[in-house]
């Protein structure tokens, strides 16, 4: 059965098992905090950023989950320089123009910070001539840094990032740093293809069937094959035929039997 684990990523951890960086200053990762073998993460969340994180030992789950074709809704807990107003919330909605072209669609409105938000180690920067609010931003798209790119095109850089739900799944009752086991779901879609027969167990068979039939009969089980069966009977008004009469029937049947007549001798 798989196995579906969510995970609160705190700040500053690689959302991988193993660091490829410097070996002098090993970098904190996801082997930091879940010791279970064969999980892998279904979709990335930068190192600067933190919240949920969904890891399955399921291929076909980890695409489910993470392939952009599947259109699967992230929600993320923006905290932004400045104020938004209605037509920065707009364009976040409608689409921003990015460097790899126009973001689409999404969901973007304004909130108060989110109940029992945690600490963040380091803290944010914050300036005290400048402040800050909260934006709830759904996508369904996964660009690199996207969010980042999407709020600094609005004139509102984001000084901190959380991701609060994958699809139905969210952060509810999970502490930073923490993971828990989900009951993994009914991936949609159709069946997994049958396998493919064996066609050389099937050319066997075939083979030895044609063998089997293709023997010619044993003389002593000519009388066994036909014992229990009568011969055809006659037609109760009819007298049976004499062997005569068979022979002339079977000679007149045949025309090309039927003898010519004699010509005359020449005298």
């Amino acid at each position: 059965m798989a196995r579906l684990i969510r995970f609160n990523k705190p700040f500053d951890v690689l959302p991988q098992f193993t660091d490829r960086g410097s070996a002098d200053s090993p970098r904190a990762t996801l082997s930091d905090w879940i010791d279970v073998p064969g999980v892998y993460p279904a979709g990335r969340l930068d190192r600067d950023s933190e919240g949920l994180m969904l890891l399955t030992d399921q291929g076909r789950l980890q695409s489910w989950i993470s392939d952009p074709k599947h259109k699967m809704a992230k929600t993320y807990w923006v905290q932004v320089e400045g104020t938004p107003d209605a037509a920065s919330l707009r364009a976040l909605a409608e689409g921003v123009e990015l460097k790899d072209g126009l973001t689409r669609p999404a969901k973007a409105r304004l909130i108060d910070q989110p109940d029992g938000l945690w600490a963040r180690t380091p803290p944010i920067r914050v300036r005290k001539s400048i402040p800050d609010s909260w934006i709830a931003l759904t996508l369904t798209e996964g660009r690199n840094r996207q969010v980042r790119r999407m709020t600094a095109a609005v004139g509102h850089p984001t000084l901190r990032l959380i991701r609060a739900a994958i699809g139905a799944w969210t952060l509810e009752g999970l502490p930073s740093g923490t993971w828990e086991d989900l009951e993994p779901p009914r991936i949609p879609g159709p069946p997994r293809p049958k396998p493919a027969p064996n066609r050389q167990a099937i050319a066997r068979r075939k083979a030895r069937h044609a063998s089997g039939s293709s023997k010619p009969q044993a003389k002593g089980d000519a009388n066994a094959t036909v014992t229990g069966s009568a011969k055809p009977a006659c037609a109760p008004n009819s007298p049976p035929s004499s062997p005569t009469q068979k022979t002339r029937r079977a000679k007149s049947a045949d025309p090309r039997k039927a003898r010519s007549p004699k010509k005359p001798r020449k005298i």
